[in-house]
């Protein structure tokens, strides 16, 4: 099966590059990369990549090295609810640890991986940027705070609730 954009999401991808100068096509990977990654099932496998890479005019490994760089990209499959727990300082004091340690054994699962049911993956995250609210987490394009065991029991009731409707 060839990998393909969609055609409103093609139109999308040549608006995005459009922004940039002819021969400078590598400077839309990255917002490319999203649209890749919201297109084909919230992951970037190795055709997806070879498809933007393509499509850039750029080698394949330049796409490789940015999407396994950067966290905000997924290389392997993910639940329908991805869980980014932040671990950095201010949020491991404020109990971020323990949150995930929380949610492993509420869900029976480990770091990086996805639960039976494939609804969630829990995915530790280097900052961020919401400090001010730790420990908290993202959980698609919104931000949970202040995270407690509680709130985090009830999210996971929400969600799976949401699920089964």
């Amino acid at each position: 099966m060839k990998i393909q954009f969609s055609e409103k999401k093609l139109k999308e991808v040549q608006e995005i590059i459009s922004h940039y100068p002819e021969g400078k096509q590598k400077s839309a990977l990255l917002p490319v990369l999203h649209v890749a990654q919201d297109e084909f099932g919230g992951w970037l496998d190795a055709p997806v990549m070879d498809y933007v890479a393509e499509i850039l005019h750029i080698l394949p490994i330049e796409v490789y090295e940015v999407a396994t760089f950067y966290s905000m990209f997924n290389t392997k499959p993910v639940g329908k609810h991805l869980l980014e727990v932040c671990r950095t300082g201010p949020c491991m004091l404020n109990g971020s640890d323990q949150i995930i340690d929380y949610i492993k054994e509420k869900l029976g699962i480990s770091e990086g991986e996805t639960t039976a049911d494939g609804l969630f993956t829990l995915k530790p995250a280097e900052c961020l940027g919401a400090c001010g609210y730790a420990p908290m987490m993202q959980l698609g394009k919104t931000y949970r705070e202040h995270l407690t065991k509680d709130k985090v029991d009830k999210l996971i009731d929400e969600l799976k609730g949401a699920a089964k409707n």
